[in-house]
């Protein structure tokens, strides 16, 4: 599929890094380093503006390895890019760790990954088909 892209950041534009990859990696496009103490949260912009088709959504999502090493998330993973929306796409982090974590001009600091999406039409109705779960709520499929 195609995407139309600007790019103003001052690094290359994001990119499947294996051919089976389905995020590509978006970067910090700053000019001065942040430092992200514990439990604070800031918006890092990336310098990246998308026109997606309508049906498609764009969400951005944590990277592992910074998740895992040094406990940088997504906040509101995924965070949801609409096709409406021109914006310059910006990556809200939060530290979830007990230590300072600085953020460098093109680090990679989150994923993108583009998904296909239906809007529903709702169908107001009196009653719902019966099921096997019925209205069982969290963990009432069992704890194994």
């Amino acid at each position: 599929m195609n995407v139309k892209v600007i790019n103003r950041s001052k690094h290359a534009l994001p990119h499947y890094s294996t051919i089976a990859s389905a995020g590509m990696d978006l970067r910090a496009n700053i000019d001065v380093s942040i430092s992200l103490k514990p439990l604070e949260r800031t918006i890092v912009k990336t310098g990246i503006f998308i026109e997606l088709p309508v049906g498609f959504e764009a969400q951005v999502r944590p990277r592992s390895g910074l998740a895992f090493k040094n406990g940088i998330t997504v906040l509101n993973s995924p965070g949801t890019i609409d096709a409406d929306y021109r914006g310059e796409v910006g990556v809200i982090l939060v530290n979830l760790s007990a230590e300072e974590f600085i953020i460098e001009d093109g680090e990679r600091i989150a994923q993108m990954v583009i998904a296909k999406h239906e809007q529903a039409q709702w169908i107001e109705v009196e009653t719902l088909e019966n099921s096997e779960r019925g209205a069982g709520g969290f963990g009432s499929t069992g704890v194994k």
